[in-house]
């Protein structure tokens, strides 16, 4: 989303627009780190095209993909955070000829996020969610317990998730499922394809029912954003940490 663009463009100090395929890639330097900032768009094959220019246009090594998602499982509650270990399609379907879920000709159905990657990014996650998490909660006026920090499946379709009845659909055709968002499958498999390793991470903004609508542009511009651009700075750091040690 916008927001979440615009925080973390606000951490670089030397940011170059370049336009490809009607989008707009930020070029430049995050800590010290390169890195390329992108919105991804909305939807699988909108976010499977800017992850594949990312790869073959702009070489980039890995990706980090931060947003939003709905919560599913029980556990998992709006403010918190959701670290992808493995990403499936919830609406792929060519079955009978293939088993529900399987993307045709790969004999897979659930893409890994890298699992090395995964590890540093959500140790980041831990500190951001430390850092950023209880005053982006009292923004919102969240009550209850502070943000949790959850990792395993998020799973993607072509639609917003915005009834009951769909989430509980979810919920029982795949119970290990914590999320669902519109693009992340999609871009695990575009990764894959090309050995690029990959990240997931998604703030849960609504608990994919009737209210998930509600105040979604404020909760973005005051939760979402924050925690992504904290996370992506902890995510620097790792970055300038390690290598630091690696030097040393």
């Amino acid at each position: 989303m916008h927001d979440e663009l615009r925080a973390v463009l606000d951490l670089m100090p030397d940011e170059a627009l370049v336009r490809r395929a009607g989008r707009e890639f930020w070029v430049g330097h995050l800590h010290g780190q390169p890195v390329v900032a992108v919105l991804s768009r909305i939807g699988k094959v909108a976010a499977a095209t800017t992850a594949t220019l990312l790869i073959t246009e702009f070489n980039c090594s890995r990706i980090l993909f931060t947003g939003v998602a709905g919560g599913l499982h029980a556990a998992v509650r709006v403010g918190d955070v959701v670290v992808a270990r493995e990403l499936l399609q919830h609406d792929m379907d060519a079955s009978p000829l293939f088993p529900r879920w399987e993307v045709p000709l790969t004999g897979r159905s659930r893409w890994p996020a890298d699992a090395a990657w995964t590890t540093l990014v959500e140790a980041a996650a831990q500190r951001a969610l430390q850092a950023a998490g209880a005053q982006a909660q009292a923004a919102l006026g969240l009550a209850g317990r502070g943000p949790r920090l959850h990792t395993g499946l998020i799973v993607s379709g072509d639609r917003f998730v915005s009834t009951q009845a769909e989430s509980a659909a979810l919920r029982t055709a795949l119970p290990d499922a914590l999320a669902v968002e519109m693009e992340g499958a999609a871009v695990a498999q575009v990764c894959a394809d090309f050995g690029v390793p990959l990240a997931v991470v998604r703030t849960i903004s609504d608990r994919a029912d009737e209210h998930a609508a509600l105040d979604f542009s404020r909760f973005v511009a005051e939760v979402a954003s924050r925690y992504s651009a904290r996370l992506v700075e902890a995510v620097m750091d790792a970055l300038n940490a390690g290598e630091s040690a690696a030097s040393g």
